[in-house]
């Protein structure tokens, strides 16, 4: 049997949303205690710790060389950072987290 993969949910992304996400190992940067980390030390500290990493933030790529960053990513696009908002991506999002690899940036859109 193998481990569940190890998510690190970004400050942004609503920390329960980690009820949504069984079979997986869901830990968010506030209760890791990495709250007052910048993204690029908060990216790198999780490349050590974690198997994926997941924002809402739509600038991080922009704002870090990924080129760099072995952890894979994923953006979820929604109209807010509130639950109501992300919960209809998140059978997009489990689908993502199986299968996503290192270096990757995935973007999960808005339901249409």
């Amino acid at each position: 049997m193998t481990e569940p993969r190890r998510v690190l949910l970004d400050e942004c992304v609503p920390a329960r949303l980690r009820r949504h996400l069984p079979g997986f190992a869901v830990t968010t940067v506030r209760g890791h205690g990495w709250a007052s980390k910048l993204n690029g030390d908060l990216i790198r500290a999780a490349e050590a710790e974690f198997d994926v990493f997941v924002t809402v933030d739509r600038n991080l790529v922009l704002q870090q060389n990924m080129q760099l960053v072995r952890i894979p990513v994923v953006v979820m696009l929604a109209r807010s950072n509130r639950l109501r908002d992300l919960l209809p991506l998140v059978p997009e999002l489990i689908g993502v987290l199986q299968r996503i690899s290192a270096g990757e940036i995935v973007y999960v859109p808005a339901a249409r």
